[in-house]
């Protein structure tokens, strides 16, 4: 295995199986499988091979798929653990968390 940062994490949407997958080189080295619906997309699950833990792999997934979500203007709701906690880490990513407004009125 290379160190950190000497292979790049390609990270690509595969809208078929509803998962960013993350490889290096020509290995799978992870996913993050969401659930998109109109207008709001929800990551559901994460998962990183072991074998590539620690190289940015998981970081990759969340930040290509958010900035897609960005791009695309659909809110996004973090289920999956790995999501929310990454979100909470990097407040520039924030805004994109779907927030409920009621629309009952007194």
């Amino acid at each position: 295995m290379g160190e950190r940062g000497t292979r790049p994490v390609e990270v690509t949407d595969d809208p078929g199986t509803s998962r960013y997958k993350a490889r290096l080189g020509q290995e799978l080295a992870g996913f993050a499988q969401y659930v998109d619906s109109e207008g709001l997309i929800a990551f559901v699950h994460t998962v990183v091979d072991p074998a590539y833990e620690g190289q940015g792999v998981g970081s990759a997934l969340v930040r290509t798929s958010l900035d897609a979500a960005r791009a695309s203007g659909t809110p996004v709701l973090a289920v999956c653990p790995f999501y929310a906690g990454w979100i909470a880490r990097h407040p520039a990513y924030q805004d994109l968390l779907y927030r409920e407004e009621s629309r009952v009125r007194d």
